[in-house]
């Protein structure tokens, strides 16, 4: 496995997935058990996968000066973003009262529109796509864990509620425009 794509699919999990520690720490916190969160995490995140790695091998097969953009779709998210959170939009990602496997995955899944307009681009031009997936997967339940730790920690989890808002608007754009130049 090469440690450096490793590096980077850890990298990009990270910074796509920083809202979803809110998530999890409040499905945490609400949960009656907390293999259904993990496991409605698990079954959310592999249809996000899923959709990801789907759309790569169709980007795939445009001719390759194209490819590069694609940074335009996570550029455009992260506009978006930034332009919602600026406007002060509402922030529509808090689950509902609901916390079992299928509401964390739906949730998972319906959350992870900008995970896919990120992986998508990314996918497409990975030489180790399968080192992403099993990074990925991992992740999840390093995720999983934190956000559990984060359920029981009310100060951390108020920071992340206050701040890993601003962060994700910021790393789309970059990431956007690292595709979009790449090529």
């Amino acid at each position: 496995m090469d440690l450096g794509v490793a590096g980077q699919a850890a990298g990009m999990f990270a910074v796509t997935n920083v809202d979803d520690l809110v998530l999890l720490a409040l499905f945490f916190a609400r949960a009656r058990s907390v293999w259904q969160v993990v496991v409605g995490q698990y079954l959310g995140f592999a249809g996000i996968l899923a959709v990801a790695v789907v759309g790569a091998l169709g980007a795939s097969l445009l001719p390759e000066q194209f490819r590069p953009w694609l940074g335009l779709i996570p550029l455009a998210l992260g506009l978006k973003a930034a332009w919602s959170l600026w406007r002060g939009g509402d922030d529509d990602d808090e689950p509902d009262a609901a916390s079992g496997v299928l509401a964390v995955a739906g949730v998972t899944l319906a959350n992870g529109g900008d995970n896919i307009g990120v992986y998508v681009p990314v996918f497409t031009v990975a030489d180790s796509l399968w080192v992403y997936v099993v990074v990925f997967l991992v992740l999840v339940g390093v995720w999983c864990l934190a956000g559990w730790f984060l359920a029981s920690r009310q100060v951390v989890a108020r920071a992340l509620a206050k701040w890993g808002h601003v962060t994700l608007p910021v790393v789309l754009i970059v990431i956007g425009l690292l595709v979009l130049f790449s090529g």
